[in-house]
C-alpha cells in the first residue's frame, strides 16, 4: 500500500482486526478489496485522484454557503425583529450556532476522512441494526437528493436580466438547461468543472466586496446615493426591537440556515489533497469569511436603504440597495445578474458534492445498477452519481404546478434537516403549521417507509427464505472498490 508523505494519520483509533491488519498509521488507501467499516478511519484516495487543493476546497465551501438568500434574508430579519442592533445580534448568534455545527463536522471529518459525509458517519456510528443506516441514506439520496430551488431562481432572474417575460415555460427551460449543462460539465470534464465552480466562487466574493465598497462610499459620501443614504441609528441600535421569543427564534433560524453548507467538503474528502490538514484550516476560514461578509453586507444595506423603506417595501433589500445607487432600471438589472450568478454557482457545488455521496451509496451496493453507478468510467468522473442526482432534480423542476413549484421545492429541500426545529416552533406559533405540515407530510412517511423497506428486505424475506445477506468486496475495471450484497444460504 502506497504511503502518502505528509498525510495526517487518522484521529480515531480502532482495534486491529482481520480487516485492518497490515494497515499502517498514516497509510492512504487506494483501491482495496476490503470495504470494512473500520477502515473508514483511514483516508482513501479516489480513483480519479485528489484534484481539490486547499483553495478549491475553500471555494467549494464558500460557494455552497453563499446562495441567493443573502439578497433577501437580511431585510426579512430586520422586518421581524424591528431594529438594526437586534438584526446584527441575530446574525452573530447564527454564526455562533453554525460554528458549533462546524466543530462537530470537523471532528467527524477528521476522524472519518472519507467521501460521503453523513453516510460515512451514520454507518460507522450505527452499525446495528445492520444495513439500516445505509438503507436510510440511500433512500434519502435517491428521493430527496436533488437541487432544484436555485435552478428555478436562476431561470427567473436570468429572464429579468435579459428583459424577457417570466413565463413558466421559459423559466423551467433555463432551469433544466442549467442543470443539464452542469451535469455534463461535471460528468465529462472533471477539471474544467472544478475550474468553473472556482471561478464562480471568486466572482461571488468579488461581488460581495463590491457591495461592501458601495456601502462604504454611501457612508462617507451620502450625496452619491439617489434620494440620500439611509441612517444606521448607531446611537440607538436597539430602538424598536421586537423581543418576542417566537420572533427571535424564527429570525435566528433564518440566519442559521443562511450558513448551511459549511460541511460541504466532508462529502468529497477522497478528492481533497491532505484531507485532514486541509479540513481543519479551510472550513473555519471559509465560515469566518462568509460571516464577516454577511455582517458587512447588513451594514451596507442599512447604510444605503432607509429603514422605513425596508419596512414598507415588499421588494428584496438588495433590490432597494441597487436601485438607490444605480437607479431603478440599472439597479434591477444588476441585482438580477448577481442573483443568477450566485444561484448558478450554488447549483454547481451542490451537484459536485451530492454526486460523490450518490457514488458512495452505489459503492456500498444499495442502488440498482451499482456496478455502473459506482464507476468513474469513461470520463474519469462520477457520471453515475451525477445521473442519480439529475433525474429527481429534473422531475422536481418539471412536474409541480408552476404556482407551487418554488414553495414546494423549498419545503422539501430546506426543511429536511430542520423538521424537529419547526415542530418546536409550531408549539409557539400557528404560522409555522403550514411549513411543518408540508415537511412532515413528506419526511415522516418517508422515514417510516424506509424502516419498513429495510425490515422486509434485510430481515423478513431472508428469514422466510432461509438466507442471510453478506457483503463481498470487489474492484471494478477502473480501480474503484465496491461492495456487493450476496445471499448466503443458512446452514
Amino acid at each position: 500500500m502506497a504511503k502518502a508523505s505528509g498525510e495526517v494519520q487518522p484521529l480515531l483509533d480502532h482495534s486491529p482486526s482481520a480487516s485492518t491488519e497490515g494497515v499502517e498509521e498514516g497509510d492512504v488507501l487506494t483501491a482495496s478489496n476490503d470495504r470494512s467499516v473500520e477502515l473508514d478511519t483511514v483516508p482513501e484516495t479516489a480513483t480519479i485522484g485528489r484534484n481539490l487543493s486547499w483553495i478549491s476546497a475553500y471555494m467549494l465551501t464558500v460557494s455552497r454557503i453563499v446562495g441567493s438568500g443573502i439578497f433577501a434574508t437580511p431585510g426579512n430579519i430586520y422586518k421581524a425583529v424591528g431594529s438594526v442592533g437586534l438584526t446584527l445580534t441575530v446574525w452573530v448568534v447564527g454564526v455562533a450556532v453554525a460554528a458549533c455545527g462546524l466543530a462537530v463536522s470537523l471532528e467527524l471529518g477528521c476522524m472519518l476522512p472519507r467521501s460521503g459525509g453523513v453516510k460515512v458517519y451514520l454507518e460507522f456510528m450505527y452499525q446495528r441494526p445492520r444495513f439500516l443506516a445505509s438503507t436510510m441514506v440511500a433512500i434519502q439520496a435517491v428521493v430527496l437528493g436533488f437541487t432544484a430551488s436555485n435552478c428555478i431562481v436562476f431561470g427567473e432572474y436570468m429572464l429579468v436580466a435579459l428583459n424577457k417575460d417570466v413565463t413558466a415555460f421559459a423559466q423551467r427551460t433555463l432551469a433544466v438547461g442549467l442543470l443539464t449543462a452542469i451535469t455534463i460539465v461535471h460528468g465529462c470534464f472533471l477539471k474544467t468543472g472544478i475550474w468553473v465552480q472556482n471561478a464562480l466562487a471568486w466572482v461571488k466574493i468579488g461581488l460581495m466586496v463590491f457591495m461592501v465598497i458601495l456601502g462604504l462610499v454611501a457612508l462617507f459620501l451620502p450625496q452619491t446615493v439617489g434620494g440620500g443614504a439611509g441612517t444606521l441609528h448607531l446611537t440607538r441600535p436597539f430602538e424598536g426591537s421586537n423581543w418576542e421569543l417566537v420572533t427571535l427564534s424564527t429570525a435566528t433560524f433564518k440566519a442559521m440556515y443562511s450558513f448551511a453548507g459549511y460541511d460541504n467538503v466532508n462529502n468529497v474528502l477522497n478528492e481533497v489533497k491532505e484531507p485532514v490538514r486541509t479540513l481543519k484550516t479551510m472550513a473555519p476560514t471559509a465560515l469566518l469569511t462568509v460571516a464577516i461578509f454577511y455582517l458587512m453586507l447588513n451594514l451596507a444595506y442599512f447604510t444605503v436603504v432607509p429603514l422605513e423603506e425596508i419596512n414598507r417595501s415588499g421588494e428584496l433589500i438588495a433590490a432597494l440597495f441597487f436601485q438607490r445607487i444605480f437607479g431603478a432600471s440599472v439597479g434591477s438589472t444588476i441585482l438580477s445578474v448577481l442573483v443568477a450568478i450566485s444561484a448558478a454557482g450554488n447549483v454547481m457545488v451542490v451537484t459536485f458534492a451530492l454526486a460523490r455521496v450518490n457514488q458512495e451509496v452505489a459503492r456500498q451496493g444499495f442502488l440498482p445498477f451499482a456496478k455502473y453507478l459506482s464507476s468513474s468510467s469513461p470520463f474519469n468522473a462520477p457520471l453515475g452519481g451525477l445521473i442519480v442526482h439529475y433525474i429527481p432534480s429534473l422531475l422536481v423542476i418539471v412536474l409541480p404546478p408552476q404556482q407551487d413549484v418554488y414553495n414546494f421545492i423549498l419545503d422539501v429541500e430546506g426543511y429536511a434537516g430542520q423538521f424537529f426545529v419547526m415542530a418546536w416552533l409550531h408549539s409557539f406559533r400557528r404560522k409555522a403549521e403550514r411549513v411543518m405540515w408540508a415537511s412532515g407530510m413528506l419526511h415522516m412517511p418517508l422515514l417510516v417507509c424506509g424502516v419498513i423497506y429495510w425490515y422486509i428486505w434485510t430481515v423478513l424475506i431472508p428469514r422466510w427464505r432461509g438466507y442471510r445477506l453478506e457483503e463481498v468486496s470487489d474492484i471494478l475495471q477502473d480501480g474503484t472498490s465496491v461492495t456487493r450484497l450476496v445471499k448466503v444460504e443458512k446452514e
